[in-house]
């Protein structure tokens, strides 16, 4: 998967860097679908509430593609609420297509029971 950072008004460290791969990379075991990432870091003083950095991270799949936000003040915390966030809509699309397949499945076994579909 490729991951494409795009950092705004902030210093882009090694650490910042590596913290960011290391989130996106944790999300895959949820999906191997997952394309690509783009990340966007901002920096805002000007913000109201206090909570500077701004994350947004994009997920590129098949079909519809995820998105998630966050601002905190602090940089890491947003990051990792972010991909929490994602997480939780990659758990929720993996049961979606489950229960999907598993109703395609029931309703195959009525028809071969019954001959017909009620």
């Amino acid at each position: 998967m490729q991951i494409h950072l795009s950092p705004r008004h902030i210093q882009l460290t090694a650490a910042i860097h590596a913290h960011v791969a290391d989130k996106v990379a944790h999300l895959e075991e949820f999906s191997d679908q997952i394309l690509a990432a783009h990340v966007v870091l901002l920096f805002d003083e000007h913000r109201s509430k206090k909570k500077d950095y701004q994350v947004k991270i994009h997920l590129a799949m098949p079909g519809q593609d995820l998105h998630a936000e966050d601002a905190e003040d602090d940089l890491y915390t947003a990051i990792d609420l972010t991909a929490h966030k994602l997480a939780q809509q990659l758990r929720k699309r993996k049961t979606k297509i489950k229960e999907k397949t598993k109703h395609k499945v029931r309703v195959a076994r009525e028809v071969e029971r019954h001959g017909y579909r009620r």
